[in-house]
């Protein structure tokens, strides 16, 4: 009888412990390690890629944005144990948070400063935005689905990023009213690029741009609008996102 007692006293001490979540300390002493083996993975990524993409290593201010944003509070609670892994998580609505890897260097490429004004099209759960938003003055990021653009807006907020501005809207008219952007950055994939974006984009400005159709092969497209006000496209890596939705 007592080794039975013992047993069951076992039994709900070990219970306990899966059921019940690790102390704050622990979790972001977990969550820290998490990040520095992510960014360790973007580094060896960009090395990998170095071809595509002209460099062999991004802007210490990017990986220094991917250190503070806490990545796990932008993904569902269930996936919040992977939510360093270096790869897509999906978020609802048939939507996706985006590859770290792919966050970081379309975050680079569109080299940024800290007085910018930035477009974002496709909000999603917020974490490009909140990544923008440790580098720029202001991000004015667009969302087409309401219960993500409502998510992310209480998300946001409750995270502190007060220079985010959130809009209700088909993406592929960007937000005239608050043009030109110094940069702009989309973050689903679409067949062609949207001439109000490149209309919205001021001289001298980026946009990086994934363009392809979903079952084709995307790729990541730098628009770079020269003084005199005439774009030039570059075609960068292959990617695969999620396509860009609207009535377009």
């Amino acid at each position: 009888m007592l080794y039975r007692s013992i047993h069951f006293f076992s039994l709900l001490l070990v219970l306990c412990f899966i059921i019940t979540p690790p102390p704050l300390s622990l979790a972001s002493d977990i969550y820290s390690r998490a990040v520095e083996e992510l960014i360790e993975e973007i580094e060896i990524n960009v090395r990998e890629t170095s071809y595509y993409l002209n460099k062999t290593k991004l802007d210490a201010r990017v990986m220094d944005a991917l250190r503070k944003v806490p990545r796990h509070q932008f993904v569902p609670s269930q996936l919040k144990r992977v939510a360093y892994a270096n790869r897509p998580l999906p978020i609802g609505h048939g939507q996706t948070i985006s590859q770290p890897y792919i966050v970081a260097i379309m975050t680079d490429l569109i080299n940024v400063d800290q007085d910018d004004r930035v477009l974002e099209i496709g909000t999603g759960s917020g974490y490009q935005a909140a990544i923008l938003s440790e580098m720029v003055k202001d991000v004015f990021s667009i969302e087409i689905i309401e219960p993500l653009m409502k998510s992310a807006k209480k998300r946001l907020k409750n995270l502190g990023y007060d220079n985010i501005h959130l809009r209700l809207a088909d993406g592929y008219h960007g937000w005239e009213e608050k043009a030109p952007f110094d940069a702009i950055i989309v973050t689903a994939a679409t067949s062609h690029i949207p001439p109000p974006l490149i209309k919205q984009l001021r001289r001298g400005g980026k946009m990086i741009i994934p363009v392809g159709g979903p079952f084709m092969i995307q790729h990541l497209v730098m628009v770079e609008k020269d003084e005199n006000g005439i774009s030039k496209t570059r075609q960068l890596l292959p990617v695969r996102f999620v396509p860009l939705t609207g009535k377009h």
